[in-house]
């Protein structure tokens, strides 16, 4: 990961919905996809559909990993959520591209619910409820 990117200040400034501060991190023609949704964006468009997200945020990091041999790619996965009660994990793919200036080229991001087990899965009696703060 480059020695001047910080991959929690990125978060946090996602979750405050903090516009100028999250366009510091980008190239200014960096993509952002969202594969679960089918969706490519733009800074600005990445940008405002965070800004524009509705309700209070928070959230944190619960792992980072650089990607042996591409110093230039970094993995992180977030727990979110907000005041109403959802919670997510983010599992975020960076990659800093052949930039000099350290910053994000490209954004993968995949999205997961925090719920109870499917219906189907609980009637075959297997697996447990986790407290997944507390598993490691």
């Amino acid at each position: 990961m480059p020695e001047n990117f910080d991959v929690y200040q990125f978060l946090r400034a996602v979750i405050r919905q903090n516009a100028e501060e999250m366009r510091s991190f980008f190239e200014p023609d960096a993509k952002i996809f969202w594969s679960n949704t089918k969706e490519m964006f733009t800074v600005d468009e990445y940008i405002r559909a965070n800004c524009e997200y509705p309700g209070k945020w928070n959230g944190e990091i619960e792992r980072v990993d650089v990607i042996e041999g591409y110093e230039k790619r970094v993995v992180f996965v977030a727990r979110v959520w907000n005041t109403e009660g959802y919670t997510a994990h983010s599992v975020s793919f960076i990659d800093f591209g052949d930039t000099e200036n350290e910053l994000i080229q490209y954004l993968d991001e995949y999205w997961s619910d925090i719920a109870e087990p499917p219906e189907w899965r609980k009637k075959m009696n297997i697996g447990k409820i986790m407290d997944y703060r507390t598993v490691r």
